[in-house]
């Protein structure tokens, strides 16, 4: 999933780490910061909590956070985030959700991945 993330954002954030530390109490994935440090993008691949994302969001300062799944039901994620985490946190589309189809190991299994076909995925704006 971390391919797939950063493959995707790379074009827009071309500063898009892996596993990078940022001095906070949690690792991101994916992680964009400007020349000043600030945090640009912040990417979560896999299982992580509601509160993790509440904590990034108040804390963090990512411009953006992007939440990865594959073959989630995203209704129900999305729900649930919306109703744990007030909106103020989640204004301007600063917190989304890229949700993989159930096949994209099968998909990307064998290659490198360059481009992320747009039928790989569906995007939820919280």
């Amino acid at each position: 999933m971390k391919a797939l993330g950063f493959a995707m954002f790379v074009e827009t954030h071309p500063r898009l780490q892996v596993e990078v530390r940022v001095g906070m109490r949690y690792k991101p994935d994916l992680v964009s910061l400007s020349a000043d440090g600030a945090i640009e993008f912040w990417g979560e691949c896999g299982l992580n909590t509601t509160r993790k994302t509440a904590w990034i969001l108040k804390h963090a300062g990512a411009k953006r956070l992007v939440l990865f799944k594959i073959g989630q039901n995203s209704g129900q994620i999305s729900r649930q985030l919306r109703d744990a985490i007030p909106e103020k946190y989640r204004t301007a589309g600063r917190l989304r959700l890229v949700n993989f189809i159930p096949e994209i190991r099968d998909l990307t299994a064998t290659k490198q991945i360059a481009t992320v076909s747009s039928d790989w995925f569906e995007t939820v704006v919280i």
